[in-house]
């Protein structure tokens, strides 16, 4: 195993997450076939972002929870874009153990849509920014860590949320909207084996 430090600079603050990458691979190489055959085994987290919105704005400082008139939502693209995946994901026998979502709007909508059920996790959401500081990354990552790390007992574990907590805790920025990325969790760490555009997820 070996430890990968990645930079980046999301929005205007800089932020370096360590990502555990497999001895021997590199991360985000999977194609969606091997991805899915993998996913078929269980034991994978498949976090989501969610599905296309009808504009793109930071809404994480006046949004209020349970209020989708104070945030972004899905466009009817997203509502088919989630449907879609969890056709998919159906289709191709992914066992789905549980399923966490952000309390966004946008996000719950493509959790239901997509599998049916889900609890919501404040842990998923943004800090209250539009430019964050350092400490507002390193509380993002924080609080997503556990989701990707936990080993997972039964089936897959779906997390689904956004952009920024993702590349808080990863270093990477997850596009376009509804793209999976999928994770295997160690206990302590984590490898990112690759990700599944929306448009992606092969029919058979």
């Amino acid at each position: 195993m070996s430890l990968t430090l990645f930079s980046h600079l999301p929005r205007a603050a800089s932020v370096v997450a360590l990502l555990c990458v497999s001895s021997g691979a590199t991360a985000q190489d999977a194609s969606p076939q091997d991805l899915v055959a993998a996913l078929q085994e269980g034991g994978l987290v498949i976090y989501v972002r969610h599905a296309t919105t009808e504009s793109d704005y930071a809404d994480q400082v006046h949004a209020v929870m349970g209020d989708c008139a104070t945030q972004r939502v899905l466009s009817a693209d997203g509502w088919a874009e989630a449907k879609g995946i969890g056709a998919a994901v159906h289709a191709l026998e992914v066992p789905v153990g549980g399923v966490v979502s952000s309390g966004y709007c946008r996000a719950w909508q493509t959790a239901d849509l997509a599998f049916g059920h889900y609890h919501t996790d404040e842990a998923l959401h943004f800090a209250k920014a539009e430019d964050y500081s350092d400490a507002d990354i390193a509380q993002m990552r924080e609080n997503v860590l556990p989701f990707l790390t936990e080993v997972v007992a039964e089936g897959n574990r779906v997390v689904v949320g956004h952009d920024d907590p993702f590349e808080a805790a990863t270093g990477i920025y997850p596009e376009p909207q509804g793209v999976a990325y999928v994770v295997r969790p160690e206990g302590d760490s984590f490898t990112v084996l690759g990700h599944i555009d929306p448009d992606a997820w092969p029919t058979n």
